[in-house]
């Protein structure tokens, strides 16, 4: 019989080994977690916009009157968020309708653009 027995264990490289690929695999948890929540908020925002732009291009709808060319900006609160409308008015080569876009923004950061055609009632 041998006088020198193994000891039962893992080695401190394969602890290491094992500690690092734990290590890796949670760091990948944690990038998709953070890019969900990441697109989750994003879309958060997208929705709210799309109630700000949809707002204004309704209101230019029900006028009943044709909207003027130009620009205007005005703020948009949403779901406790505040946003920047800008509506623009331009010309179609048909003078019976004018198109019609609301960009809305949050801060410096566009996050939707809307656009319709409104005609002569």
């Amino acid at each position: 019989m041998s006088s020198h027995s193994r000891a039962a264990g893992f080695t401190l490289i394969e602890v290491l080994v094992a500690l690092g690929i734990v290590a890796i695999a949670l760091t990948a948890g944690l990038q998709a977690t953070t890019a969900l929540t990441n697109n989750a908020l994003r879309q958060s925002d997208v929705l709210l916009a799309q109630l700000c732009a949809e707002n204004e291009l309704v209101k230019a709808r029900l006028s009943r009157q044709m909207p003027g060319v130009g620009d205007s900006s005005l703020n948009c609160e949403q779901g406790g968020r505040s946003f920047t409308v800008n509506v623009s008015v331009r010309p179609t080569p048909n003078p019976s309708f004018r198109r019609v876009n609301a960009q809305v923004s949050d801060g410096s950061t566009s996050v939707l653009g809307l656009s319709t055609i409104i005609g002569r009632y």
